[in-house]
């Protein structure tokens, strides 16, 4: 027991050093100048958070080990196995925006973009195992693509749905060729780039992008033509069907068609995991040398593996888009593609459930922390840290083969 305390007074000791410059001292005004004061409570508040977690990992953690609880993993697995399961969670899933706030129906769909996200780049990054630092790029070439062919060329959504899609795709091709021979921080180093040079073309190509300015005007998606707006040229939603207008409508419509967008996407990569393509994915992943050995060919499984998890990207940006009515440069930073990157190593590589699980705490969490906003990254952080001390292989992860022998 006391070589537990001394462990806990140890990462509290730690956690005391590292809080104290960033929470520990405050700068006032004083007159003409400023002067720094001790603000101790906060400080001693994540030392004792700290203290407390350590104790309860290296006691509590071992004793509940001991009983034999159903996981979480293992409960959405009996889930999966049960069609009618599934059908119930999805009706209470499109039921729920009926009987929400708009602020909460609206925040769901925000969710909703960033699985899509996860689930895309979970193709490159969990499946295939190559990491991807500029993924945002791919998310940025569907939303502009969307805003410039509606723009210039007068195409709704419901087209410009797939050409994102494939302009995604064509990008992350051009992406994978040059890439072929890396892997691990060469590859990171390079996707990383493109990822920036992305950015600077949005933000210096101002007679096409628009520059900071970006675009705006973006037409929103349209029920069968109808358009959820008070009044329009053609023909308008609550006209149609003889109700009052509700600017909700429009809001629980866009969650609706995120929803189905979500749903599309896990049953496509569902399938495409049990296909050759998706065993390849995995044999990438293990060992490029021994999926060489069994007669695979790395480069098209990498292409493959960015095309793929690009078109995905592809639909979230072209969405993005249709949603907002406006975009710029600054919705495609290299912060965007850390978020995704964070929820598809916090809900488990290669996990589909645990991806969905960790897109709806990520966007949660920001809006819970609201009330913490001076150290809404510093405790961002922190539970990142605690979170890889505490399961490292993410929330829900993927179930692998193995063969334990005696």
């Amino acid at each position: 027991m006391g070589a537990r305390v001394l462990d806990a007074a140890g990462w509290a000791l730690i956690a005391l050093l590292l809080a104290m410059p960033l929470m520990g001292l405050r700068l006032q005004p004083a007159g003409m100048g400023l002067t720094v004061q001790g603000a101790w409570q906060p400080v001693a508040t994540v030392a004792v958070l700290v203290l407390v977690f350590r104790l309860a990992q290296l006691s509590l953690l071992p004793m509940l080990a001991r009983f034999s609880l159903p996981t979480p993993r293992a409960q959405l697995a009996q889930i999966g196995r049960h069609p009618l399961a599934l059908a119930v969670l999805l009706a209470a899933a499109a039921a729920w925006p009926f009987f929400a706030s708009r602020g909460a129906v609206d925040l769901a769909t925000l969710a909703l973009i960033y699985v899509m996200l996860g689930l895309g780049l979970n193709i490159v990054v969990g499946l295939a195992g190559l990491l991807d630092l500029g993924y945002v790029a791919f998310y940025a070439i569907g939303a502009y693509g969307f805003a410039l062919l509606a723009e210039h060329a007068g195409i709704g959504f419901w087209l410009a749905l797939p050409l994102c899609g494939l302009l995604a795709a064509i990008a992350g091709v051009l992406l994978g060729f040059p890439v072929l021979r890396l892997r691990g921080d060469y590859l990171a180093i390079v996707t990383l780039g493109f990822g920036e040079i992305i950015y600077l073309l949005l933000n210096n190509l101002d007679a096409l992008t628009g520059g900071p300015n970006g675009i705006g005007g973006i037409p929103r998606p349209t029920l069968f033509g109808l358009e959820f707006a008070s009044r329009a040229e053609g023909p308008t939603f609550h006209e149609f069907f003889g109700i009052s207008f509700n600017s909700s409508h429009r809001i629980i419509f866009l969650y609706l068609l995120a929803l189905l967008l979500v749903v599309i996407t896990l049953a496509v990569i569902r399938r495409l995991r049990m296909m050759p393509i998706g065993r390849a994915w995995e044999a990438l992943r293990e060992d490029e040398i021994a999926c060489r050995a069994l007669g695979l060919n790395p480069t098209s499984i990498k292409l493959s593996a960015f095309a793929l998890g690009a078109t995905f990207a592809g639909f979230a940006g072209c969405f993005f888009a249709a949603r907002q009515g406006f975009i710029s440069p600054e919705s495609f930073t290299f912060h965007e593609s850390a978020i995704i990157l964070v929820i598809v190593i916090l809900g488990g590589m290669g996990s589909q459930a645990g991806i969905v699980l960790a897109a709806v705490f990520m966007t949660l969490l920001p809006e819970l922390a609201r009330e913490f906003d001076q150290y809404r990254m510093l405790l961002f952080g922190l539970g990142m840290v605690l979170m890889m001390i505490w399961r490292p292989q993410g929330l829900l992860p993927a179930r692998r083969p193995r063969l334990e022998l005696a």
